[in-house]
């Protein structure tokens, strides 16, 4: 029974710009990881192969060391590897992959599908239809090929594609690389390897995206998984399964903000997850001067807890309570000032209105507190608190 492993989008040399030097170094490095628990995943299942649907590199001028140490990560799994140009690695006439082989970095099991056409591993009962993209964009689909390709009897048909399955996919990413839906039935495959879209996702029970082993960014699509298939015979359903292949976890968040248990249903979530993850939110709302306390220490145990923690909060209006002013002892001159702070926060300026209310409340509740001059340089760099920023 053939046994492989489906996986893609790898994007080698990506560059984490967004984040600070520290954490965007640890998420590139951690996609050399993945490549390695891709290996053992491989080895561990008794794979026969594994299947890599394009995008390996992120781009075609990433270094000689990116290439080299590509190359490395995959010493873990012993089987042949083939591995398909995307769009961002296409085979161009002078192409990452080009330069890899002058490198002479390319493993003997490594088999680069630089050509569409039959890739046979008889050894294995598989038998890899390629269609590697030869430039970055097009507009015809290359799955066509698949169609008329003969292969040798008792191998199943796995094709290996780059691309957008028209009509299944959002519009925006629908346009170009196109992929017929029914290419398995037009091509009698016994299984379509995608890449592309970043999720693992079921077009049929004979096409699938397998997304990217390492999430990448902030969007809720399954990344950070590969696909085990099982193929009993030419014309048997394929077996699929899915297995975790993620070191880190992103989660975006978008929240309203009203009452209390808003707040505290945030704050739990927030608290129980995994150290390895990467956090974006915006909040929106109102909050008690109380509450916003809560809030700024609680990102900062998260700032020093998580991988990278960034929250906006420039939509979150402070609305001071009763028990708020009063803590505060914030008679004449001052109560006047936070009357006015709370009003600024409907006009243009609310955003600065909103951290000037913040500080002026955090300076008057350390000048009543005990480490006075300690609370209170603190609480003068809440700005920074506020914004929240990666470990």
């Amino acid at each position: 029974m053939p046994k492989f492993l489906h996986t893609a989008d790898w994007q080698m040399g990506r560059v984490f710009s967004r984040f600070d030097t520290d954490d965007g170094a640890a998420l590139a490095e951690a996609r050399y990881g993945a490549i390695e628990r891709l290996a053992e995943l491989a080895t561990d299942q008794g794979c026969d192969a594994v299947l890599v649907a394009g995008d390996v590199f992120d781009a075609q001028m990433v270094s000689e060391r990116t290439i080299r140490r590509v190359f490395n990560a995959m010493a873990g799994f012993s089987g042949p590897w083939v591995l398909l140009p995307g769009n961002h690695d296409a085979a161009l006439v002078e192409s990452v992959w080009t330069r890899a082989q002058r490198l002479s970095a390319v493993p003997a099991n490594v088999l680069l599908a630089l050509e569409s056409g039959i890739i046979p591993l008889a050894e294995q009962g598989i038998a890899v239809l390629a269609a590697p993209l030869t430039q970055r964009h097009t507009y015809s689909d290359l799955t066509e090929a698949f169609d008329t390709m003969a292969t040798p009897a008792g191998l199943i048909r796995v094709g290996l594609a780059h691309g957008s399955v028209q009509g299944i996919l959002p519009d925006e990413v629908d346009a170009t690389n196109p992929i017929a839906p029914d290419r398995v039935e037009r091509a009698n495959l016994d299984y379509l390897a995608l890449g592309d879209w970043h999720g693992a996702k079921e077009v049929n029970e004979r096409t699938w995206y397998s997304g990217t082993p390492e999430p990448e960014r902030f969007r809720n699509n399954d990344a950070g998984y590969a696909l085990i298939v099982e193929i009993a015979e030419p014309g048997a359903r394929p077996e699929v399964t899915w297995h975790d292949t993620a070191k880190y976890r992103w989660h975006q968040w978008r929240e309203q903000l009203s009452v209390a248990s808003d707040l505290d249903a945030l704050l739990k979530r927030l608290e129980n997850l995994p150290e390895t993850s990467v956090i974006d939110c915006r909040l929106e709302g109102t909050i008690t001067l109380a509450d916003d306390q809560r809030l700024t220490e609680a990102l900062s145990v998260a700032e020093a807890k998580y991988r990278s923690v960034s929250c906006d909060r420039a939509g979150l209006q402070l609305e001071p309570t009763d028990e708020d002013i009063a803590a505060l002892h914030a008679d004449g001159y001052l109560g006047e000032a936070i009357k006015e702070l709370r009003a600024l926060q409907s006009g243009e300026s609310q955003t600065e209105a909103r951290d000037a209310l913040g500080i002026l409340a955090r300076l008057l509740k350390a000048r009543s507190s005990p480490g006075s001059a300690e609370q209170a340089s603190a609480a003068a760099g809440y700005g920074t608190a506020a914004g929240g920023a990666g470990r």
